[in-house]
């Protein structure tokens, strides 16, 4: 990575962890569980810190964990952590206030900022490095996505609600579907404004992508890798797992 990147743009990184995790189980909050001989959350820290376009990195954590001593074991690195108590009852409102931690800490509204979620633990300095460069020449922003390769089902929506075995009601053509990624990048104030809005027309967003659509911008969609996917059940922990440790070994 040449120099030349370094100098495009300031950006930052921004991980919501306040989630519980409930699906994965366990007592700590899945980000913080230990996975591959170190907590999730390092992993996309370590990313991000090794990613010399990335001048700060800023996690909205749950009020109640900020005393944790695991936040401590993970603040320390190259560049600036910055654990605030930012988190709130929604993915969406723990953005927001961490948004609004960054604007009141003299950030040029205008700097970039990258939304991760912290249960992506297979992102790397590579995705994040192709995703700057994608988008930091454009109004939109954009995030990191991969073109859908399984065949999609719509499933008929009585034996869902009924707790029953769906039939099929039809398939859906993929040539035009992406599954949405993280990082997604934005502009700082752009993005603080868009969740304001999505938050106050109880919006139904479900990333940061959404709420810039709904405020009508089109943001690119930047092609990301199988590597980074969620972490949200068992079998997606082991797997994950196994890929953490023969890329680390």
């Amino acid at each position: 990575m040449g120099s030349a990147n370094q100098s495009i743009v300031k950006c930052h990184a921004l991980l919501p962890t306040a989630g519980t995790g409930s699906r994965l189980g366990g007592e700590l909050p899945k980000q913080f569980q230990q996975l591959a001989g170190k907590p999730m959350l390092a992993f996309a820290l370590e990313a991000f810190m090794q990613s010399p376009q990335i001048e700060s990195i800023w996690v909205g954590v749950s009020p109640g964990f900020i005393d944790n001593p695991i936040l401590k074991s993970l603040a320390k690195g190259s560049k600036p952590i910055h654990f605030l108590p930012t988190g709130g009852p929604t993915r969406q409102e723990t953005v927001r206030n961490t948004l609004s931690a960054l604007l009141k800490s003299g950030l040029s509204t205008d700097d970039w900022v990258l939304v991760h979620d912290a249960a992506r633990p297979g992102i790397t300095p590579a995705l994040i490095e192709k995703l700057i460069t994608a988008v930091h020449n454009s109004d939109s922003g954009g995030l990191l996505a991969v073109p859908l390769a399984d065949t999609l089902k719509e499933a008929d929506l009585d034996s869902v609600i009924a707790g029953n075995i769906p039939h099929v009601e039809k398939t859906i053509p993929r040539e035009h579907l992406w599954q949405a990624q993280t990082p997604q990048m934005f502009g700082l104030k752009k993005l603080h404004n868009a969740l304001e809005d999505a938050l106050r027309l109880e919006a139904d967003v479900t990333d940061e992508a959404s709420a810039m659509e709904l405020s009508g911008v089109k943001p690119l969609l930047v092609e990301g890798a199988t590597r980074n996917f969620k972490v949200t059940h068992p079998a997606d922990w082991e797997l994950m797992q196994l890929l953490l440790r023969s890329s680390h070994s």
